[in-house]
């Protein structure tokens, strides 16, 4: 890492040359310090450089000679303490949201691929298009979108999202004919999206 992954360039020279010596002179001990109460270098290294992010936007309010290095030492206490409490917050949300799915009916998503009898052909014939398609047919069936909406989502206009839908119900059409189920629609295969739609696979 150098000073300049840290260092917007809108500030004098004479700015940029002061953060410069002192990046140089305090980096060693600052990554030490940070190093020796992080158990993860990416963590560290997201630390270390905020801390002298905070070094550069607050230069004027930098002391300096011995009082530089304690100073940088408290940033770097209190850009680790956030992160600290960044990922408590994570950790418990984790948690809360893993307590409430644990309470829930398994999702259609995870169903895809557990054993139901009763529309194995279809299941079966949406694992076996790609994950482009599913996609597609999900947007639709699941999320309920229309063409437009599926764009959105897709980052293309919603006439290229039709034809694209229109060739991922072709595909499944044609996957479930494979397995020896003939859908009632022969072009958009929307007896087996209706299916998805309600969650029956």
């Amino acid at each position: 890492m150098t000073e300049n992954a840290v260092m917007p360039a809108d500030r004098s020279a004479a700015a940029r040359h002061r953060f410069e010596t002192l990046y140089a002179e305090h980096h060693p001990h600052v990554f030490g310090y940070v190093m020796r109460r992080c158990s993860r270098a990416d963590d560290a290294a997201d630390a270390i450089a905020e801390t002298f992010l905070v070094a550069w936007r607050r230069l004027d309010d930098t002391p300096a000679g011995e009082h530089t290095r304690p100073w940088l030492y408290g940033v770097a206490r209190r850009v680790l303490a956030n992160q600290r409490r960044g990922q408590r917050r994570h950790t418990a949300l984790t948690e809360q949201l893993g307590a409430e799915l644990a309470r829930q009916p398994m999702p259609v998503a995870a169903s895809i691929e557990q054993p139901n009898d009763g529309h194995k052909d279809l299941r079966d014939a949406l694992l076996s298009l790609s994950s482009d398609d599913r996609e597609l047919l999900m947007l639709e069936a699941w999320e309920e979108l229309n063409s437009e909406q599926i764009g959105t989502v897709l980052g293309c206009s919603a006439g290229a999202a039709r034809t694209r839908l229109h060739r991922a119900r072709r595909r499944l059409h044609d996957a479930l004919e494979r397995a020896g189920h003939t859908p009632a629609d022969s072009t958009t295969a929307e007896p087996a999206t209706t299916h998805l739609a309600a969650g029956e696979i």
